[in-house]
């Protein structure tokens, strides 16, 4: 029964937190989305993080974001900023 939980326990975190690693001029960067589920609403994040774990960036965004290397690639090359949806 614990094996169960513990399983189910590690598919919500994959659920909630996703990353992708793309290279950009010549430099690494990795992207994290976390979903904090909430009764009254979701909240998510992005964060942009270099090679040594440094973060470069981190926004708000809606929940349903999704998060994929074209997504990361078009948020770095806007400079970071907030994405619109």
């Amino acid at each position: 029964a614990k094996e169960v939980i513990r399983r189910s326990e590690q598919q919500r975190h994959a659920e909630l937190n996703k990353n992708v690693t793309v290279t950009v001029d010549g430099q690494r960067i990795r992207v994290a989305l976390a979903i904090v589920p909430d009764e009254e609403g979701a909240t998510a994040t992005l964060r942009a993080l270099d090679e040594f774990d440094a973060e470069l960036a981190c926004v708000p965004v809606p929940p349903t974001f999704k998060l994929n290397v074209d997504s990361a690639q078009a948020w770095i090359a806007a400079g970071f900023e907030r994405p619109a949806r």
